[in-house]
């Protein structure tokens, strides 16, 4: 298993890898807050990073008892720390479950005393997987007539607060903030959902393949995540890309697949779309085997086939509280 956290501080090019298109199945959710610090021999220097966001940056295995240490933000901290010579505390503000407007309410916003902190240097946030996730389920519980508001729905409240978390960050973060960054969504269940609708097309009367609409949406709530990010200031972590694409090139363009498939800085919504629905398709990969060469594959996405997988030990995280280390 691999699951890598980059982020190239100076460069300002991340490439965390964080969120899915759904990333909890229960509706019910939890608290899950961690507060890590790397010390580094030889310095007395520390700087915060502070990530917002749900069950990815919580560390999600299953457990409402313990969340794995090494999810995103502990690893970014370990890449900040010897990149930056620095002690770095690792900050998580997570709500496993949560959909995007809990997130930022009872997280970004209620929680913000924690960016604002004199030593902080990087803000990352996640969101929209459960709103994805829940829209995706009732999709597939319809009967008779297709109903796609459900999809637009979850497109259109996703791109409402992720407008609202990036300003309230540029708004209230500590001024000596060095990074921003937001990670986008990738394709849990992307092979599971290859299969026909129960519901019928209202114009075709025929069922549909469930994946052709998810991905579509899943799109279009990437590219406003991106979009927003560059009018705003963040840096977008493509994380659609990461997990979806090979790292070498499999359909003879001249670029690596996990290449290929990256947002492309003021390019249209509907050239993004078309890239990853149609130009790219052959390209896309489920998580559970992203290959890294020919000859090489992993698995990115746990048993549960949303959340990613993960490396080294658990820390106790959840019905007993906070946890600090």
């Amino acid at each position: 298993m691999r699951f890598t956290s980059r982020l190239a501080t100076h460069s300002l090019i991340p490439t965390l890898l964080l969120l899915s298109f759904g990333a909890d199945v229960a509706a019910s959710t939890l608290n899950q807050n961690v507060s890590w610090t790397i010390n580094r021999t030889g310095t007395s220097t520390k700087y915060r990073v502070v990530a917002y966001g749900d069950s990815i940056y919580a560390g999600y295995n299953g457990s409402t008892v313990s969340a794995a240490k090494y999810a995103a933000p502990t690893v970014d901290a370990e890449y900040l720390s010897a990149s930056w010579n620095a002690d770095i505390e690792s900050v998580r503000r997570t709500k496993s479950g949560a959909v995007a407007q809990d997130v930022y309410q009872n997280k970004i916003v209620a929680e913000r005393s924690f960016m604002r902190h004199s030593s902080t240097r990087v803000v990352t946030f996640e969101m929209c997987g459960n709103d994805g996730l829940q829209a995706r389920t009732a999709f597939k519980n319809q009967n008779g007539t297709c109903n796609y508001k459900v999809l637009t729905d979850a497109e259109a409240t996703c791109k409402t607060y992720v407008g609202k978390a990036m300003d309230y960050i540029n708004a209230n973060a500590y001024p000596g903030i060095k990074l921003k960054i937001i990670g986008n969504l990738y394709y849990p269940g992307y092979d599971a959902d290859n299969t026909q609708s129960t519901c019928k097309d209202p114009s075709t009367g025929a069922t549909v393949k469930m994946r052709d609409r998810f991905l579509p949406s899943l799109a279009r709530m990437n590219y406003w995540m991106c979009e927003l990010a560059r009018t705003k200031g963040f840096q977008c972590a493509d994380n659609f890309a990461e997990f979806m694409g090979a790292d070498y090139d499999t359909n003879g363009d001249g670029l690596a697949d996990v290449d290929g498939l990256r947002y492309i800085p003021g390019e249209t919504e509907q050239n993004y779309v078309l890239r990853i629905t149609s130009t790219l398709r052959n390209t896309l990969r489920d998580a559970s085997q992203k290959f890294t060469s020919a000859g090489s594959s992993f698995d990115y996405i746990q048993s549960d086939d949303v959340h990613p997988t993960y490396t080294g030990t658990t820390v106790t995280s959840g019905l007993f509280g906070d946890t600090k280390g």
